[in-house]
């Protein structure tokens, strides 16, 4: 028929229907599988450097307090201060080697993905809050040690304590934000606390060590500059750790242990030793070693006529 021979020719001729091409006009889009979320969390060697610091912290507790009962009362603030530092400490790393004392904490991390640049990982690291409870107890009392050390007036020891422990607190906060904002906003805010304590310990700190003599400038010098250097490496940690997530939990765990033990134990036999061999060694009298005498205790008087 004539229709036959026609069609194919139209067929072949028009543009309205559609033709095979070799080269397809539209490239397929290309999918990303989303990750799975990634949890950062302690190991076996966090673990092991746990219940050894807990050890550590236990045993030289229980020296201090064999130390402190070797000297008079009047003489033991050092003493007693090491032993409530290490005593604390010993519990925080109890309750962190026992799987307390934790949260994990949501951040976003980038992924090289060729399909996708701006490509992101859900990750959920485990983060310790219980060494930022341990930390805001016990390095007011070390500043407090330094502080005795060099004579520092009321008003400085005041604002070197407020300053550390706003320099804590506001270390716990950066570990448990979640957004850039909110870790990196608190972070400045600690290390600024941070500048506040150098500079009580720096500039007023050396200035009354020196004019209680040449041997206790010597001893403040080296004590507080080995504190000093140790607290400078613990927000460098944070920022490696928590912060860009470049240690693993288990390598922040290690490097935490071995700070807080030269920090507490070491630093504790250090001072006790140096201020035993010390002439200069502070003495406080008063109600710190006799209590309330006459003077200054509560006198109940009988009622009249009874």
């Amino acid at each position: 028929m004539l229709v036959d021979s026609v069609i194919p020719q139209y067929t072949k001729q028009s543009s309205l229907l559609p033709t095979a091409t070799a080269h397809p006009s539209v490239a397929p889009i290309p999918s990303v599988i989303p990750d799975l979320p990634i949890y950062q969390e302690m190991g076996h060697s966090g673990l092991v450097t746990l219940w050894a610091v807990f050890v550590i912290m236990l045993l030289s507790t229980l020296a201090f307090i064999s130390m402190a009962w070797r000297v008079p009362v009047e003489k033991r603030v050092f003493h007693i201060m090491m032993t409530f530092i290490t005593a604390f400490a010993t519990i925080s790393y109890f309750g962190m080697a026992t799987g307390g004392g934790a949260t994990f904490v949501h951040s976003l991390a980038s992924k090289c993905h060729k399909h996708d640049p701006s490509h992101r990982l859900d990750v959920f690291r485990q983060v310790f809050w219980a060494r930022y409870v341990d930390w805001s107890l016990t390095t007011p009392l070390l500043l407090l040690n330094l502080a005795f050390l060099a004579g520092l007036n009321g008003a400085d020891i005041i604002v070197a304590v407020v300053a550390d422990v706003v320099m804590v607190l506001t270390g716990l906060l950066t570990a448990l934000g979640e957004t850039r904002v909110q870790r990196w906003g608190f972070y400045i805010f600690s290390w600024l606390a941070y500048l506040v304590v150098v500079y009580q310990l720096v500039v007023r700190g050396r200035r009354n060590a020196a004019n209680r003599g040449a041997g206790t400038a010597r001893i403040f010098s080296s004590i507080g500059g080995f504190i000093l250097i140790l607290w400078t490496v613990y927000p460098i940690i944070w920022a490696l750790g928590v912060g860009k997530l470049k240690l693993s939990v288990d390598s922040e765990i290690i490097w935490y242990a071995v700070l807080d033990v030269f920090a507490k134990p070491v630093f504790g036999l250090w001072l006790l030793a140096t201020n035993a061999r010390s002439s200069t060694a502070p003495t406080i009298e008063g109600f710190w070693s006799h209590g309330l005498n006459n003077e200054g205790s509560l006198r109940l008087d009988n009622d009249e006529g009874a």
